[in-house]
């Protein structure tokens, strides 16, 4: 049986106080919670039974033997205040977190700002030093990397997760084995066969559909291609899958994992045929009639925006006579199918293939197939930019969910360089967006800023000479919502001015001009609201703002009762790489030993501030720490640090027969995070700018077992 145990999202994903299941398929909680609108997604399939989750502040079920974790306490009044801050509510009787609050966004988006393995294997240098404050370092120093060696990923890593899955029977232990092999990854033998892929294939058949559907998971994350034909068979319920599987037929939950699977592949392949491959089965997936289940067409879709084919040259053929390979053949077939399956009319005709939940999907496929397209796409490019403008219009007739991901979509297509002639595509892109922002959906309303800002700081394609171009009105946009909006809306424009300032800085444009930032600073010095304060402060951090570093710090101080609120501000002062603040968060981690979120950012923010210290120091805690939530924090933290320092202690724990099977799953998972092949979270390229709240259950939520909530 599961243990469920409640820790607040902001652990690991800068939200929340939210009850999850923090050991499912190997890994703990890292976006919302139960996201999945009023009918969303249908039935898991047969998947394991899971208590739902709570409401905040109220504490799930305890597993048979130990005791789940009491909840992080609501945040406690700030001075003046008199009385406790308001937690989060949906409002309207509702007892769910309010989804509209700029916490869930961060929280599937922060892994490209934080990236912490870009800073532990690439240099350590001196923390508090000169040359580490200007980025610089001696050449010996530039050569020594916290990245653990592969004699230490080999002969220390590999052989104590092989020997968990050799003798251990606990769901727990074996799905974070699992997980974890799949993300180190293995070197393929000489007869060009996968060790690694031979043994997760084999936990496809388990009698337990949490081991079964998370091997299917795994493959995924393996990414090795001869794992292409089992996921395939998956999905398609075909009779060799369900042989395999030794049953009568695949559970729809293990089909939308193998689906992910497949995209996941789809994304790491050099090998253009099998990515053609890949996404033709994933369009007979998208027209077949009888797939009932949107959580495996939505999976679908998702996979298919991640798998993107070569562009069409003069040397291909794009003859065939199969439909299906047909919007496969090319980046243009691709965008072009999407395009036609995105359609109103098209969804009016067959609603059982093309149901509005699955369709606003489409806008993220096709933005993230147009991603890196040159001039050969412009003419593609300007049908997708019409079709996500016409959707979002004052009379659209599209489904919200759709009007949502048009507005997150429009905020990777549109560019606002070129929307300088008001009568130009890009301009009424533009225009619509700032309408939205004033007066749209509340949902919409918020994407909305994060859009413009990401608009406002695409970098100019080659050959256009308009510096600003429509930029200054999109930010004129963003500063009129902070000074204008009321209560959550100012604070999504706070955090969307950090991201389009930080954006600006990583292209090396232009920084933000100081009155937008001066207006961000006054913004962060005198909001009240512990809730609406940590965006403030993030938007600082991701704009490197020095100058408001020790404001931060005194607001350690302010928010004493909210440990979110000081959470997200021990990571701004470490996207600030502000060394001064060292000591102040080694004191918090130190003394948070029964907070685990804030234990969990305090280590983020030090792991960006480069102390060398911290991984003994949680390494000894992880041994010392009682409670499954400070555990997770731990491990999740040090896994999120990569230090290969970790590794001995994390191994230790794993083989401490004396910890639960829970505790010892979180070490699993955290040393495949600490050897994982790639430097951001596997799901990241899933969760990144995806709208999650056109959500199924295997997509994130539902005791958070979908995709987007495992490490």
């Amino acid at each position: 049986m599961k243990k469920t145990l409640l820790i607040g999202a902001a652990l690991l994903a800068g939200g929340l106080a939210l009850s999850y299941d923090a050991s499912a398929h190997g890994g703990t909680y890292r976006g919302p919670g139960d996201t999945v609108p009023p009918g969303g997604g249908g039935g898991t399939g047969g998947g394991p039974s899971t208590p739902g989750p709570g409401g905040p502040g109220t504490p799930g079920p305890s597993g048979p033997s130990t005791p789940g974790p009491s909840t992080p306490g609501a945040p406690a009044g700030v001075p003046g205040q008199g009385g406790p801050a308001k937690g989060p509510t949906t409002g309207g009787g509702d007892t769910g977190p309010d989804l509209t609050t700029w916490d869930f966004w961060w929280g599937f988006n922060k892994d490209q700002y934080l990236n912490l393995k870009v800073k532990t294997r690439t240099t350590a240098v001196t923390t508090g030093s000169t040359d580490w404050l200007l980025g610089k370092g001696t050449e010996e120093q530039s050569r020594e990397t916290l990245k653990p060696s592969e004699d230490q990923i080999r002969n220390q890593v590999v052989p104590a997760l092989k020997r968990v899955l050799e003798k251990e029977r606990g769901n727990d232990l074996i799905t974070g084995a699992l997980i974890a092999l799949a993300k180190i990854g293995d070197v393929t033998s000489e007869s060009d066969t996968s060790e690694f892929e031979q043994i997760i294939k084999a936990y496809l058949k388990d009698g337990n559909q949490e081991i079964s559907e998370t091997a299917a998971v795994a493959l995924g994350i393996l990414a090795n291609d001869a794992s292409v034909e089992i996921l395939t068979q998956l999905l398609l319920d075909q009779e060799e899958a369900r042989r395999y599987m030794g049953k009568t037929e695949v559970p729809v939950r293990t089909r939308a994992f193998a689906a992910y699977g497949l995209g996941l592949i789809g994304h790491r392949t050099s090998d253009n045929a099998l990515r053609r491959e890949i996404a033709t089965t994933l369009v007979g997936v998208l027209n077949a009639p009888n797939f009932a289940k949107r959580d495996i067409k939505v999976a679908a879709i998702t996979a298919f925006g991640l798998t993107p084919v070569d562009p069409a040259s003069a040397e291909m053929s794009e003859e065939t006579q199969d439909p299906n390979a047909a919007a496969a053949v090319s980046r243009q077939a691709q965008i072009k199918f999407l395009l036609d399956y995105y359609d109103q009319a098209n969804q009016r005709a067959n609603s059982r293939t093309r149901h509005y939940m699955v369709r606003a999907h489409a806008p993220t496929a096709m933005a993230r197939l147009l991603e890196g397209t040159g001039a050969e796409f412009e003419e593609l490019r300007g049908e997708v930019l019409a079709a996500l403008v016409d959707g979002i219009g004052k009379h659209t007739k599209y489904d919200r969910h759709i009007v949502q991901s048009n507005v997150l979509a429009l905020g990777q297509v549109l560019d606002a360089r070129l929307a300088k002639d008001k009568k130009s595509p890009q301009a009424q892109a533009a225009k619509e967006l700032d309408r939205i922002a004033k007066e749209g959906e509340q949902q919409a309303k918020r994407f909305a800023l994060i859009a413009m800002a990401q608009a406002a700081a695409r970098p100019a394609p080659e050959g256009v000479e308009e510096p600003t171009g429509g930029r200054d009105e999109l930010r004129k946009s963003i500063l009129g919502r902070m000074s204008k909006a009321k209560g959550e809306q100012r604070a999504w424009a706070g955090l969307a001015l950090g991201v389009h300032g930080r954006a600006l800085l990583d292209n090396e444009q232009p920084p933000l001009d100081i009155g937008a930032l001066q207006a961000l600073r006054t913004e962060a010095k005198n909001c009240k609201n512990p809730s609406q304060a940590g965006a403030y402060m993030l938007g600082l951090g991701l704009l490197r703002d020095t100058d408001s570093a020790e404001m931060i710090v005194e607001k350690l101080d302010y928010f004493a009762g909210s440990d979110e609120t000081r959470g997200h501000a021990a990571v701004a002062l470490g996207l600030m790489e502000y060394t001064q603040a060292i000591s102040t968060l080694q004191t918090i981690l130190e003394g948070s030993s029964f907070r685990p979120e804030l234990m969990k950012q305090a280590a983020v923010g030090l792991g960006l501030l480069g102390d060398k210290n911290m991984v003994g120091r949680l390494v000894s805690m992880l041994g010392e720490a009682k409670s499954l939530s400070s555990q997770a924090a731990i491990a999740s933290a040090l896994g999120t640090i990569g230090d290969r320092n970790s590794i001995d202690g994390l191994i230790e724990m794993l083989q401490d027969s004396g910890k639960t099977q829970t505790a010892r799953g979180f070490a699993a998972v955290a040393l495949g995070i600490v050897c994982d092949k790639e430097l951001l979270p596997w799901n990241a390229k899933i969760s990144t700018n995806i709208n999650y709240r056109a959500n199924t259950v295997t997509l994130t939520g539902d005791g958070s077992t979908g995709i987007l909530d495992l490490l």
